[in-house]
């Protein structure tokens, strides 16, 4: 049974909006185990590290959960070009692990990141790195693409016994042709379709931010209806 350390509700500039104040509550927890925390990403609760996180803006309900039935998902002309862009990697699926090398690609994308959208610099560390994706969770899974023996992109997950939850992806640039972004769904996809979770989630989706508007690309898909509490059955339309 999961244990909570502590929780809180923080007001706090929008990440998604700008000019805009967000209210999202937060939870550190431990020892949750796949079937709590699959209870918490229905009712649309996201997890980093120790950290569940979900807004409960009073005035403002952009942010909306959003999943992907695998059964149905119908990929666009766009979606199966970046597919066949990044159809030579190599997959692997493991546990989360913390190295040189992975910082290192961290701090590749992120550069990347800070030319074309204005990032602020990173100064992520290999403890920081393991303390943000590599703290011990049952559900937490690792996805390391490789071209050929070189790691190009890493997809940290959840899996729970009925679903994936997408939690972060970050690649090299030198392989941003592969449009690994576009690809990297795709991929999560057909694992969830492999091992029989129904759904994948993707997070929040934000109409007027273009960094979470692309999730609606990928369809069909339902949306979660309001901010359903632990004793609510959530609606997903």
């Amino acid at each position: 049974m999961a244990r909570e350390l502590w929780q809180a509700a923080l007001d706090e500039p929008c990440p998604y909006l700008a000019d805009l104040e967000a209210t999202t509550k937060y939870r550190i927890l431990t020892e949750v185990t796949t079937e709590e925390h699959e209870e918490m990403i229905v009712r649309g609760w996201r997890r980093f590290g120790m950290q569940y996180f979900r807004p409960r803006c009073a005035a403002c309900t952009e942010c909306v959960s959003l999943r992907v039935p695998v059964s149905t998902f119908q990929p666009t002309k766009s979606q199966r070009r970046a597919w066949r862009k990044s159809s030579h990697l190599g997959v692997k699926i493991g546990a989360p692990q913390a190295n040189d090398e992975r910082v290192a690609l961290f701090h590749a994308w992120h550069a990347m990141r800070e030319h074309t959208r204005g990032w602020k610099p990173t100064t992520m560390t290999l403890r920081e790195y393991a303390l943000t994706f590599c703290t011990p969770n049952a559900c937490a899974r690792e996805m390391s693409y490789f071209d050929g023996e070189r790691l190009v992109a890493i997809g940290h997950i959840d899996a729970t016994p009925r679903a994936v939850s997408s939690i972060y992806f970050f690649y090299h640039p030198d392989v941003s042709r592969c449009s690994l972004g576009v690809a990297s769904v795709l991929f999560e996809i057909e694992w969830a379709r492999r091992m029989e979770r129904p759904h994948l989630y993707l997070g929040y989706r934000v109409s007027g931010c273009p960094s979470t508007a692309y999730k609606s690309h990928y369809g069909p898909h339902e949306l979660l209806q309001g901010r359903p509490e632990m004793d609510e059955a959530p609606v997903w339309r």
